[in-house]
């Protein structure tokens, strides 16, 4: 009797458990009638930055990928969309458009603009917009751009049934997942590339202090080592180009550096004494850099530097 009962409860557990799942999985799911939606896959970011040097031969340019459930045929347009940014210091971000307007339609991509590749079943399309273009579009021109700025550029897909789908109303993994690679929005930053790392051949005249003058010229090389992780940061073998051999001293372990913001040039750091170095651009052009420097001492000297052979210097600010 005891066995019975121990049998007939296993039975009606399992009945119970059975029931249960069972209960779980319907009403059937029907898949066939689920609703897809449509994003952009980018393919290959061809070009993400805008030159400050070089505006005019600069571009905002991708490859997309139409992701849906016709292998991208249901794409009608792609609006690609655009608006400036600027940070200032103390006050905040600056939009033209302003923010309570809408950013500025710059192009629109058509269905036919997107074709069959080899790589997948998905539509692709590619496309360049010049940065002229997008300035003209936000109603500026090349001379209000400054380094720091940054385009927002925001593509809205149209499919054919009347939807539309961007970073607003994209679901975060879509956005965010690197698999999706799908942002609809894309910051596009105005970079200040800069090459000044080398050695240079160099003149040193008007070297002067408290402590005495050094008549005449010295000639020598100044070599200029970027500065690992700090972009645009040189750090030179003697910040007083020569100028302590007139007092028979050596730089010795002084860390002087030139800083290249977007052209402007300024010198910061110490020498071995704890004097601290700055420096004033006089006149630059492809051929030749001149500048006087001056350090807390009361220490000063104008250089002028020669460009590098094959490597023109660049017009600074």
């Amino acid at each position: 009797m005891k066995m019975f009962k121990y049998t007939f409860g296993l039975v009606v557990g399992a009945l119970v458990f059975l029931s249960s799942c069972r209960d779980f999985v319907e009403p059937n799911i029907p898949y066939t009638e689920f609703d897809t939606a449509a994003y952009l896959r980018t393919i290959e970011r061809t070009s993400t930055s805008f030159n400050f040097f070089n505006l005019a031969n600069s571009n905002f340019a991708l490859t997309l990928e139409a992701v849906d459930a016709e292998d991208g045929a249901t794409v009608e347009t792609v609006e690609i969309r655009v608006r400036h940014r600027r940070l200032i210091p103390g006050v905040g971000l600056e939009y033209s458009p302003a923010l309570s307007t809408d950013d500025v339609l710059i192009r629109t991509l058509q269905a036919s603009d997107f074709a069959p590749n080899s790589d997948s079943r998905f539509l692709r399309t590619s496309f360049t917009i010049p940065a002229s273009e997008a300035i003209q579009a936000v109603g500026l021109t090349p001379a209000d751009i400054e380094g720091g700025d940054a385009f927002e550029f925001r593509l809205v897909l149209n499919d054919k049934f009347g939807r539309s789908f961007t970073n607003t109303n994209a679901d975060a993994n879509v956005t965010g997942s690197p698999f999706y690679a799908s942002p609809f929005f894309y910051n596009v930053s105005v970079v200040c590339p800069s090459d000044l790392g080398g050695t240079y051949e160099f003149t040193a005249t008007n070297m002067d202090s408290i402590y005495g003058s050094c008549d005449g010229t010295i000639s020598g090389t100044s070599t200029w080592s970027p500065v690992s992780g700090r972009p645009g940061v040189y750090r030179v073998t003697d910040g007083t180009f020569g100028f302590w051999d007139c007092y028979g001293d050596s730089w010795g372990n002084g860390d002087v550096r030139i800083n290249d913001a977007c052209g402007k040039l300024t010198m910061t750091g110490a020498d071995k004494y704890g004097a601290s170095y700055s420096m004033t651009v006089l006149s630059s052009s492809a051929e030749e850099l001149v500048f006087t420097w001056l350090n807390s001492d009361g220490e000063t000297g104008e250089v002028t530097i020669k460009a590098q052979s094959g490597k023109p210097l660049p017009i600074l600010n």
